[in-house]
Protein backbone atom coordinates (compact mmCIF):
# COMPACT_ATOMS: atom_id res chain seq x y z
CA UNK A 1 0.00 0.00 0.00
CA UNK A 2 0.97 3.67 -0.66
CA UNK A 3 1.86 6.55 1.28
CA UNK A 4 -0.23 9.28 0.88
CA UNK A 5 2.58 10.72 -0.25
CA UNK A 6 3.50 8.32 -2.84
CA UNK A 7 -0.14 8.19 -4.19
CA UNK A 8 0.87 11.22 -6.29
CA UNK A 9 3.37 10.73 -9.27
CA UNK A 10 5.51 13.36 -10.69
CA UNK A 11 2.77 14.39 -13.17
CA UNK A 12 1.05 17.28 -12.77
CA UNK A 13 -1.40 16.81 -9.87
CA UNK A 14 -4.62 17.87 -12.11
CA UNK A 15 -4.44 14.83 -14.30
CA UNK A 16 -4.47 12.45 -11.96
CA UNK A 17 -7.50 10.41 -10.04
CA UNK A 18 -9.33 12.33 -6.61
CA UNK A 19 -7.12 11.40 -3.84
CA UNK A 20 -7.89 10.66 -0.51
CA UNK A 21 -6.60 11.36 3.29
CA UNK A 22 -7.77 9.53 6.14
CA UNK A 23 -10.93 8.25 4.02
CA UNK A 24 -12.03 11.83 3.32
CA UNK A 25 -11.42 13.08 -0.60
CA UNK A 26 -8.44 15.57 -0.63
CA UNK A 27 -10.16 18.47 -2.15
CA UNK A 28 -12.53 18.83 1.08
CA UNK A 29 -9.53 19.04 3.31
CA UNK A 30 -8.50 23.41 3.27
CA UNK A 31 -4.63 22.01 3.86
CA UNK A 32 -2.04 23.84 1.02
CA UNK A 33 -0.02 26.30 1.64
CA UNK A 34 -0.10 30.26 0.96
CA UNK A 35 2.49 32.69 0.04
CA UNK A 36 2.79 36.43 1.33
CA UNK A 37 4.12 38.12 -1.48
CA UNK A 38 5.06 40.87 0.45
CA UNK A 39 7.85 38.53 1.96
CA UNK A 40 8.16 35.94 -1.42
CA UNK A 41 11.83 36.98 -3.27
CA UNK A 42 10.65 34.29 -5.83
CA UNK A 43 13.18 32.41 -5.38
CA UNK A 44 12.19 28.72 -6.01
CA UNK A 45 13.25 26.78 -3.30
CA UNK A 46 9.61 25.86 -2.58
CA UNK A 47 9.30 25.10 -6.54
CA UNK A 48 12.65 22.85 -6.07
CA UNK A 49 11.85 20.75 -2.91
CA UNK A 50 7.92 19.95 -3.64
CA UNK A 51 7.97 16.54 -5.27
CA UNK A 52 3.97 17.40 -5.48
CA UNK A 53 4.42 20.31 -8.08
CA UNK A 54 2.03 22.27 -5.68
CA UNK A 55 4.21 25.18 -6.73
CA UNK A 56 5.68 26.55 -10.32
CA UNK A 57 6.51 29.86 -11.54
CA UNK A 58 4.12 32.30 -13.42
CA UNK A 59 4.95 35.41 -15.47
CA UNK A 60 2.92 38.88 -14.63
CA UNK A 61 3.42 42.02 -15.92
CA UNK A 62 6.74 40.57 -17.28
CA UNK A 63 7.57 39.72 -13.72
CA UNK A 64 8.05 36.26 -12.65
CA UNK A 65 6.36 35.08 -9.40
CA UNK A 66 5.63 31.90 -7.46
CA UNK A 67 2.38 30.40 -7.35
CA UNK A 68 0.52 27.38 -5.53
CA UNK A 69 -0.44 25.72 -9.11
CA UNK A 70 -2.06 22.37 -7.32
CA UNK A 71 -2.69 23.27 -3.89
CA UNK A 72 -4.69 19.78 -3.30
CA UNK A 73 -1.62 17.96 -4.33
CA UNK A 74 -0.18 19.21 -0.81
CA UNK A 75 0.37 16.36 1.41
CA UNK A 76 -2.01 17.11 4.16
CA UNK A 77 0.36 18.11 7.71
CA UNK A 78 3.73 18.50 5.29
CA UNK A 79 4.98 21.72 5.89
CA UNK A 80 8.67 20.88 4.30
CA UNK A 81 8.16 24.25 1.86
CA UNK A 82 7.61 26.79 5.12
CA UNK A 83 11.05 25.26 6.44
CA UNK A 84 12.88 25.73 3.25
CA UNK A 85 11.77 29.25 2.25
CA UNK A 86 14.75 31.45 3.37
CA UNK A 87 12.04 34.44 3.82
CA UNK A 88 9.60 33.02 5.93
CA UNK A 89 6.80 33.71 2.68
CA UNK A 90 5.42 30.26 3.26
CA UNK A 91 2.40 29.32 5.82
CA UNK A 92 -0.46 26.76 6.29
CA UNK A 93 -3.32 26.48 8.08
CA UNK A 94 -3.68 25.48 11.69
CA UNK A 95 -2.71 21.77 12.26
CA UNK A 96 -5.31 21.86 14.88
CA UNK A 97 -8.39 23.29 13.17
CA UNK A 98 -7.59 21.43 10.14
CA UNK A 99 -7.51 17.96 12.44
CA UNK A 100 -10.66 19.37 13.64
CA UNK A 101 -12.53 19.66 9.80
CA UNK A 102 -10.75 16.49 9.58
CA UNK A 103 -12.71 14.39 12.38
CA UNK A 104 -16.17 16.38 11.49
CA UNK A 105 -15.79 15.10 7.71
CA UNK A 106 -15.35 11.37 9.18
CA UNK A 107 -17.98 11.58 11.31
CA UNK A 108 -20.24 12.84 8.34
CA UNK A 109 -19.03 10.28 5.90
CA UNK A 110 -18.63 12.70 2.92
Amino acid sequence: MLTYGEQYERKEATNVKEKTFAGIPRNKIPWAPRIDYEKCITCGKCVDFCHNRVFEFEEEDGKKRTVVKNPNACVVFCRGCEDVCPSGAITHPSERETKKIIEKLKRTKV
